[in-house]
Order: C-alpha cells, then structure tokens, then sequence
C-alpha cells in the first residue's frame, strides 16, 4: 500500500483577507497556504513530490491523508507540568541543566546542587518554560553511567528545583532513574532513546501520569556518529516515530502524553540534520507537539568554520527560530536569555502581522 506524507509550507503572515486559502497550524500562530505531498512507494520510498495549495486540498484526502490533516490542524493540548500549565500556541523554550561532568558543551558547569539549581532557578527567570535535567551525557561516543550514580547527580537537583515551584524534567535512558526523579517531583520524562534503551522505562513512563519525549536517535552514542545512513532522513525518521508513537500506546502509553523529538544529532550527519530541519513541519501530522533540540549541537559548528561548543550561540538562535517558523512547541537550549529575548522579537513580529488593520 503507498502512503503520502503531508508537509505543511508556503506559510503566510496572517489569515486575513484569505479564507479557505490558508489553514492553521497546530493551534498555534503559524498559517500555511500549500501542502508538499510526499509520494511513497510501496517500499516506503519517496517516489514523487507535489506541491498543491490548501484551498480545495482535502477532496483529494484518503483516510490516511485526512487523519494527518486533522493532526496537522487540531490545537495542541496544554501541558500540565506540576502546578504550572504551559499552553502550546507558540515555542516554549526549555533549559538544558546538565549535571554531568562530560557533556560536550556544559559539562562540570554545575559540579555541584547549589550551583545546578541556581542555574536552573537563573534559566526560569529568564523566561524558560522547562528545566531538563540529565545525569548522564549523550553527546557522540559518550560512555554509560551506572545508574546509581546518575541518580546520585540527578535526585537532589530535581527535588530541590519541583519544591520552588520550576517544572522539571528528568533526562534519561534509565528506568530506575526515572522512578526516582518522579518519586522527588519530576514532571516530565525526555528519554532519548524513546523508551527503547531500558527495557523497564516503558512500563514506569506507563505507570506515570506525565508526558514523555519520544526522540529518535539511530544507535547508541558510543557509536551513532559512525556513517549514519537514511533513505531519506525525514520520511524515514517520520515513519520511525510513528511506529513509536504506536508502540508506546499498545503498552499503555496515551498519545495526548506524547511529545515528539526527530534528534538532531542523533545519529545524523549535517546534511541529515539540515534535511530535518527544513521539513520540520511534516512531523505535526503525527499529532503530537515537537520538541527541537539543536542547541550548540555539531552541525553549526561544520557550517561555520568549525566554531567551538561556546562559539555557535548565534548558529543556535538561527536553528530555534527556523524551528519556530515551522511550528516547534519546544525549544530544548542551553543559552536561555538569548533564546527567549530572540523569540520574543519573533513573537512581536507574529503580533502586528495578527492585528487587524482598519482601512484608512
């Protein structure tokens, strides 16, 4: 059976003056005139692409088509993080705590709970929405940390950081470490392994009544950046976490829990990272809001003259805004006060364009 993936596109300033011409995007701020179509074989192959216009576009809509355009279409469901409620009708931005010694960019940043959670109360007074924080680095070639030990990192964090009131989550492949930061008021699991790593996690993530980050990565960090290779990255990683998104709830898991990330970086080469983000908007026919998380990552340092891990802020804040000009509900960033001033200049562009002009 051949499918076709929809790509939202040909976004516009605003609505006005163009019903029936334009669709909303995902609840949020965002309208789009036409749709890429993207023709898959029976192999799950891109076959052909078309670009057509949204007026008139759902006659045309299978079964298939047209439960993607309802996702596409449909707001996104607030998420209820602690006592805070973070609406999804613009980015939100969350921030990296790493409280690891060996991430490729913060790593001993925070070598100590008073020193992580002054970081982290600094990041929610600068405007983010989210605290993400991890034990154990990621980054390419990165070796696992015992579980103990990262919950040793991890719990005295997160407990202090969910009593002052900041909605926390907890970064882990591990389900004993997901447990624990529950049990201490964690609000959120982001697993980049999408539950897959520890055989345990998607029966704790089920157990649990949060929302959990699905994100892909192709292999291990030890060995992830060793020739990654796709068909074509964004239908590839799309049908990946569809399937995921199925998986988890055969076991239990909602769909309204979900949030999905595509991981850039993860097993990625630039160019698989730069296809990603230009089709970023595809990934909201699987209904669910997207996290992007590119902050500092790799790819802006191959583009820019290989610029260092605390050199590629700007390169950072280009990424984020591309991701928000395509939809992205959160922004996961190391560099907090940056990203929040630059979307609030995106977001003040978005206001006059959505107020009304009177004629003159």
């Amino acid at each position: 059976m051949t499918r076709t993936i929809l790509r939202p596109t040909a976004f516009v300033d605003a609505p006005f003056g163009h019903d029936g011409k334009v669709a909303r995007l995902a609840g949020g701020m965002l309208w789009f005139a036409a749709v890429e179509l993207l023709r898959l074989d029976d192999s799950n192959r891109l076959s052909r692409s078309e670009l057509v216009p949204v007026e008139g576009v759902e006659a045309s809509f299978d079964d298939d088509m047209a439960a993607q355009w309802q996702a596409i279409t449909q707001p996104r469901v607030p998420l209820q993080l602690g006592e805070r409620t973070i609406p999804l009708d613009q980015p939100r931005v969350m921030g990296i705590l790493n409280v690891t010694p060996d991430s490729f960019s913060d790593g001993g940043s925070h070598d100590s709970v008073d020193a992580a959670c002054f970081a982290g109360a600094d990041m929610t007074t600068a405007g983010a929405a989210i605290l993400d924080v991890g034990g154990e680095s990621t980054r390419p070639g990165a070796r696992t940390v015992w579980e103990g030990d990262e919950i040793e990192r991890v719990a005295p964090v997160i407990e202090r950081l969910a009593k002052g009131g900041n909605a926390v989550s907890v970064d882990t492949r591990k389900a004993g470490v997901m447990e624990r930061a529950l049990q201490l008021g964690a609000h959120m699991i982001n697993d980049v392994s999408a539950l897959g790593w520890d055989e345990r996690s998607v029966q704790v993530a089920a157990a649990s009544d949060v929302p959990i980050v699905l994100m892909h990565a192709q292999g291990d960090p030890q060995v992830m950046q060793d020739n990654p290779r796709y068909d074509h990255p964004l239908i590839d990683i799309w049908l990946w976490l569809e399937d995921r998104v199925a998986w988890a709830a055969e076991r239990g898991i909602d769909k309204a829990r979900l949030i999905l990330d595509p991981g850039i970086g993860f097993g990625k080469s630039v160019q698989h990272n730069l296809a990603l983000m230009n089709g970023l908007a595809a990934f909201h026919g699987l209904g669910c809001p997207i996290l992007l998380g590119a902050s500092r990552k790799r790819m802006i340092g191959a583009l820019a003259g290989e610029a260092e891990a605390d050199q590629r802020l700007p390169g950072s804040l280009t990424l984020a805004l591309k991701a928000a000009e395509q939809g992205a509900q959160i922004l996961r960033v190391h560099d907090v006060p940056e990203t929040v001033q630059a979307l609030k200049v995106w977001r003040g562009l978005k206001d006059e364009a959505l107020t009304p002009k009177l004629p003159l």
